[in-house]
C-alpha cells in the first residue's frame, strides 16, 4: 500500500508566514493531509490555513510547541508525519520533496532539514546546531517512541534527536537551500523575542537533562 503523509504545522501568531508554507504544501498532491494547529493565536493564523484546505486544530490557550506537534500526531492516522515550521521564508515543493524522499523509499525513518544559503544568522545557527532544526520527516511508528520520554514545549527537537540516537533510528540530514525563517526578535521585538528564545534553550536544556536520567 502507498504511504499516506500529513503535514503538522504548530503556528502560535504566525498570519504573516503561514500562507507562504501552506501554499506549496496544498499543491502537493502527494500529502494527503495538512493539519495546522493554532496554538492560543490571538489573530488570523487559523483563518488563512482555512483558506489553503488545511484543517485547523484551534487551542484556547498557549500549549507550547511540543504539545502542539503532539496534538496533530493524534489526530492523524498517516504513515509518514511531515513537521514544518509556519515562520518559514521560502519554502518551495523541492524542500518538502528532499525531506520526504528517503523516509519514503526506505532510506531513513527520520530526516533533518538544514538551512543553507538563506541568510547567515539562520544558517550558522543550524550549522552549530542542526538537531534543534524544526523541519522534519518522521515516520509515525517511530513518533509514537517519544511517548516514553518527557519533552516540554520547545523540546521536541532535540528529544527527537536524542531518541533517535538512543533507538538506534535511521536519521539523514538534508540540506534546504535559499531556506530560512523569521527570527524570535524580529517577530515579538527584542525583548520578548531574547526572552523568547531564553525559554527555548532552558526547554531544551531540561529534556537533554530528562532523557540522560531516563
Amino acid at each position: 500500500m502507498p504511504k499516506t503523509i500529513t503535514a503538522i504545522i504548530p503556528a502560535y501568531d504566525e498570519e504573516k508566514t503561514i500562507g507562504n508554507v501552506l501554499k506549496p504544501l496544498s499543491a502537493m498532491s502527494i500529502i494527503n493531509e495538512i493539519i495546522v494547529i493554532s496554538d492560543g493565536s490571538h489573530d488570523n493564523t487559523a483563518d488563512i490555513a482555512r483558506m489553503y484546505n488545511a484543517r485547523v486544530i484551534e487551542l484556547e490557550k498557549n500549549h507550547g510547541k511540543t504539545n502542539a506537534v503532539l496534538i496533530g500526531v493524534k489526530n492523524t492516522n498517516s504513515d509518514i508525519i511531515l513537521m514544518l515550521d509556519a515562520d518559514l521564508i521560502g519554502l518551495k515543493e523541492k524542500h518538502v520533496m528532499s525531506l520526504l524522499q528517503p523516509v519514503i523509499d526506505k532510506k531513513a525513518d527520520m530526516t533533518i532539514g538544514i538551512f543553507k544559503c538563506g541568510r547567515g544568522a539562520t544558517d550558522l545557527a543550524q550549522k552549530i546546531a542542526p538537531f534543534l532544526s524544526g523541519q522534519r520527516v518522521i515516520t509515525k511508528s517511530v513518533f509514537n517512541k517519544l511517548k516514553r520520554y518527557k519533552v516540554k514545549d520547545y523540546g521536541i527537537e532535540i528529544a527527537l534527536t536524542l531518541m533517535a540516537d538512543r533507538e538506534k533510528i535511521k536519521v539523514q540530514e538534508i540540506y534546504l537551500p535559499d531556506l530560512t525563517h523569521v527570527m524570535k526578535e524580529e517577530k515579538r521585538g527584542i525583548l520578548l523575542g531574547f526572552l523568547s528564545r531564553i525559554k527555548m534553550y532552558w526547554d531544551i536544556v531540561f529534556c537533554a537533562i530528562k532523557f540522560k536520567s531516563n
